[in-house]
C-alpha cells in the first residue's frame, strides 16, 4: 500500500516537521492495518486501492472554532477535527479513483495541542503523535460516541504509538 500524505501548516508559532509528521502517519497507519481487527473494521475493508491519501491541516484553535461552528454547528475551538469524507461516506457513494482512496483530512489546532502537552507533561511531538493516530483513527471509521468506543479508540492508539517507541500513558 502506497500512503500519500499532504501537509500545510498555517501555525505561525511551531514550524512542524513535515518529514516527521508523514512518517510517524505512516508507520501509525501501516500499524493499524496490519491488526486485524482494524483491518476487518475499518472503512478500507472491501476495497481494491493501491494507494492511501490524506491531508493534515495545522491551524489554531480560532480557525478550528469557525470550522466546528461552520461545518459541525458546535460552537466551540476544537483541538482536531477530522473529516472522514471515504468513511463518512454511504458504501454505494465510496469511489476508488484510478487505485487511491482519499480518506479526508485532519485539522489540528496546535495552540491546543500544545497547551494539552505542557498540561500532561510531555513532548509536543508525543502529543502531536497522539493526535496523528486519532485522527487516522476517525479516517478509518472509528469513532467513539460511547465510552467503550473511545476506550477501543485510545487503546489502539497507545499500541500504535508503542510501535514506533512513544509511550503514551497521559490519557
Amino acid at each position: 500500500m502506497n500512503i500519500n500524505i499532504e501537509c500545510t501548516n498555517e501555525f505561525g508559532n511551531w514550524n512542524v516537521d513535515f518529514e516527521w509528521v508523514k512518517n510517524t502517519a505512516k508507520s501509525v497507519l501501516e500499524y493499524f492495518m496490519s491488526q486485524e481487527e482494524i483491518s476487518k473494521n475499518s472503512c478500507l475493508k472491501n476495497y481494491d486501492y493501491n494507494t492511501v491519501s490524506f491531508d493534515f491541516l495545522f491551524t489554531d484553535s480560532g480557525q478550528t472554532h469557525v470550522i466546528n461552528l461552520e461545518y459541525r454547528s458546535k460552537d466551540y475551538p476544537a483541538d482536531i477535527i477530522t473529516f472522514a469524507v471515504f468513511a463518512d461516506c454511504a458504501e454505494d457513494e465510496r469511489f476508488v479513483l484510478d487505485g487511491d482512496i482519499n480518506l479526508g483530512e485532519i485539522i489540528i489546532a496546535l495552540d491546543k495541542m500544545i497547551e494539552g502537552a505542557h498540561e500532561k507533561g510531555i513532548s509536543k511531538e508525543d502529543e502531536l503523535a497522539f493526535f496523528i493516530s486519532h485522527g487516522i483513527m476517525h479516517l478509518l471509521g472509528f469513532d467513539h460516541i460511547t465510552m467503550s468506543e473511545y476506550n477501543f479508540v485510545v487503546e489502539w492508539q497507545k499500541k500504535a504509538l508503542g510501535s514506533i517507541n512513544i509511550n503514551y500513558d497521559k490519557i
